[in-house]
């Protein structure tokens, strides 16, 4: 089986102004990246928009109706301080999770191997009710409350690490014992959110914050020794990764000192896991990630690791 790769046009039309760090050209960098000989045997496949009943597994009924409401808004428009949106940003926030949810189908359903989504705006800082971080939809609670409701999957693990904490979907998943939240983050970075006592309901939660600095070593020991065995203990059914790759060392966006090679270590780990306790089911979906070519080298090796499973 291939795998899938997923990057709707939608996502490009997400304008959120001159100098913002979460721009189209992040998609373009990593469309060229992934466009290369190497990557000949990728398959891009098509999706369609979330809906609205998709979204609300995530999100409170009145919070989607406020962020569809701009929909087509001519004007750039700040929902937050980081948070800018436009008249192409709602379909994009929708074609993003609606990706997100068909990488999963495709997935489950064993037209494809494993899937990339390759998609904007992220979604990991969005709680059910809140705007946050660049992010509006939520992308990998949603698709992982898909999993369970339309595939049965009993349980699903978000492994996530961008540089900065998933608060949206830890408290998403904060009282739900068959869903697991794993982040692998900086302390003390935005948004001040991920301490290791912040471990859910039913310890459904792994947060493993790095300090400033950390590196190959830090990464290898807290993958090793903090999240595998309580990983293996939840024993999760299906792999959502939130692929962030803004903890690389040129990346101005954290403090962590990743390398290339750490994101090819990091894939092969979680990989190699899901080979073993969830029959290689993995759906990544790209959050941050903003020095251009250091998100271009990232995102080739993780895909790599995913095609040559």
């Amino acid at each position: 089986m291939p795998t899938f790769l997923y990057m709707p046009s939608q996502c490009f039309e997400h304008d959120t102004g001159y100098g913002h760090p979460e721009c189209s050209e992040r998609l373009r960098t990593i469309d060229n990246i992934l466009s290369t000989e190497s990557f000949a045997f990728l398959q891009r496949t098509e999706s369609g928009p979330a809906t609205r009943k998709q979204i609300e597994r995530a999100h409170n009924n009145d919070y989607v109706s406020k962020i569809l409401a701009y929909d087509g808004y001519p004007k750039h428009v700040e929902l937050d301080e980081d948070t800018v949106i436009s008249s192409g940003s709602i379909q994009a926030a929708l074609y993003a999770a609606g990706a997100a949810c068909q990488a999963v189908d495709d997935v489950m359903t064993k037209q494809a191997r494993n899937a990339f989504c390759a998609i904007r705006p992220p979604g990991h800082h969005a709680e059910a009710g809140l705007v946050m971080g660049f992010c509006l939809f939520n992308n990998a609670a949603i698709a992982a409350l898909h999993a369970q409701e339309v595939h049965g999957v009993k349980r699903v693990a978000v492994i996530d690490f961008d540089v900065h904490h998933g608060n949206g979907v830890q408290s998403i998943f904060w009282d739900k014992p068959d869903l697991c939240y794993v982040s692998l983050h900086e302390d003390g970075g935005y948004p001040q959110t991920g301490p290791k006592e912040e471990t859910g309901a039913a310890q459904n939660i792994i947060n493993v914050p790095l300090h400033a600095g950390s590196g190959t070593e830090e990464l290898q020991q807290a993958w090793t020794n903090e999240v595998l065995p309580r990983l293996k203990d939840f024993d999760p059914e299906l792999i959502i990764i939130s692929a962030g790759f803004d903890a690389h060392q040129r990346d101005l966006m954290g403090g962590l000192n990743y390398t290339t090679s750490d994101y090819a270590w990091l894939s092969a780990e979680i990989v190699k896991f899901s080979t073993n306790y969830c029959n290689g089911r993995v759906v990544s979906l790209l959050e941050g990630g903003y020095d251009l070519p250091a998100l271009a080298a990232s995102v080739g090796v993780h895909v790599k690791v995913l095609m040559e499973v």
